[in-house]
């Protein structure tokens, strides 16, 4: 038998409403033989085994769960020593219900652990908890993450965990818990600008407690009655501009203005922006409006009377380019190191270009993209980006109309393209 699975046998998760539990220990699951165990046990720990002489510690143990899970699964037995000799469990039917409540309660998502309990001929028994992670990332309840590696679990380190979340589809990133993040980090008077929209209209009465509401009202943050721990969508909405670079790395986005309509023509200015959701597309809007005149469908003729110290630049609609800077800013692939947010102006296009998974992307989703039909990422950041209460004020025309007004103020089509994991957008100018 291959040490990596504990069994072939599968059993199926449960589709009625019965309860966890009941699942659990009412299931009939095949039942692994005293000679199968005992092969793994003399091989030792490793990777995909871990050995506990008993259930003590309840947090390690949710702990030891995560890791194996996040780690492609595998088996912790319950009554063996670090010697490896079969010392038995007193109350097996209590460590199983323990640990069908850790796996329950303590772990998020929850697991489907797969239980057996093993009697040798002197009456010792044994547990066997085989975990296979189907929905990773997991975590503990308190917002950690864990990877096995040989013999040990140790906790994932934020470089860590990014490189390993982009080996999976990265619609949950915002909800991945940010490290080291305390309520010091959150801008209260955003947060409860925000919530004050709000108090009145569903006659809500707010604690005004920053962790409370996060977890509770939000969900944008997670942990027991004590603890606090923000996503990184508490994060980016609701971060102090001065930690959210810190906590959040690649949250930033680069401005430039060209003189002229190539990369390689003189940079006029070039800064980097960082911050939260809201201080960022303020900075990228202003930077924008510094070097082109943003009107709206009414005015499509330029004013420049020639007197302007600045060469000639171009014009485009205010909702055009709100749309779509906000659209950068929300549906950015935050499980991607590189590359960056860009915003680069020239004299007569201004390009936008967003980390975006490229495989699986194109070709047909960037069309249907075009049609509405989106594969949103983000979207807890997108609905309060969104919401009149966080006060972005962008324009919030969609995809669609955004290249619609584009072509009929310009009389050119905006071009949409990706390549090496970025999403671009190129809008013309009049």
């Amino acid at each position: 038998m291959a040490r990596r699975k504990f069994r072939n046998n599968q059993r199926n998760e449960p589709v009625t409403q019965r309860s966890f539990q009941e699942y659990i220990l009412n299931t009939s699951a095949p039942q692994t033989s005293r000679t199968e165990l005992l092969r793994l046990i003399r091989g030792g720990e490793d990777t995909f085994l871990e050995l506990k002489v008993k259930l003590s510690n309840s947090e390690r143990i949710a702990q030891g769960i995560v890791a194996l899970a996040n780690t492609s699964g595998g088996v912790i037995v319950f009554g063996v020593n670090d010697q490896l000799r079969v010392e038995g469990l007193d109350y097996p039917d209590s460590v199983q219900e323990e640990l069908v409540r850790i796996c329950r309660e303590d772990i998020v998502p929850p697991i489907i652990p797969l239980l057996d309990c093993l009697s040798f001929d002197n009456g010792r028994r044994v547990v066997a908890l085989e975990i296979e992670g189907k929905r990773p990332p997991y975590r503990t309840r308190d917002g950690r993450y864990f990877l096995r590696i040989g013999a040990e679990k140790r906790e994932a380190t934020r470089e860590e965990l990014s490189a390993w979340l982009e080996e999976i589809r990265p619609l949950g990133y915002e909800n991945v818990t940010v490290l080291n993040a305390t309520e010091n980090d959150i801008d209260d008077a955003l947060l409860w600008s925000f919530a004050k929209h709000f108090e009145e209209d569903f006659e809500l009465k707010i604690s005004y407690n920053t962790g409370e509401f996060l977890k509770k009202d939000l969900l944008l943050a997670v942990g027991n009655t004590d603890e606090f721990v923000p996503t990184n969508a508490a994060i980016l909405l609701f971060g102090k501009n001065e930690r959210v670079a810190k906590l959040v790395p690649r949250s930033g986005v680069t401005l430039v203005r060209y003189a002229g309509d190539t990369q390689s023509a003189q940079i006029v200015e070039k800064t980097q922006t960082e911050g939260n959701l809201l201080s960022l597309y303020e900075s990228a809007m202003r930077f924008i409006k510094l070097y082109t005149d943003l009107r709206d469908e009414k005015t499509v003729k330029s004013n420049n009377n020639g007197n302007s110290p600045i060469q000639a630049r171009a014009n485009y609609r205010f909702d055009v380019i709100s749309e779509a800077v906000a659209n950068a800013l929300v549906h950015r692939d935050l499980a991607l190191r590189e590359p960056a947010t860009k915003i680069q102006i020239f004299d007569s296009f201004i390009e936008i270009s967003n980390p975006r998974r490229t495989n699986g992307f194109t070709p047909p989703a960037s069309r249907a993209i075009r049609y509405g039909i989106t594969q949103r990422l983000n979207p807890q950041i997108s609905a309060i980006f969104s919401s009149e209460a966080y006060e972005a004020n962008h324009s919030k025309i969609g995809l669609p109309q955004l290249l619609r007004n584009a072509r009929i103020f310009s009389g050119k089509r905006a071009e949409i393209y990706t390549s090496n994991d970025e999403f671009k957008l190129k809008i013309y100018g009049v």
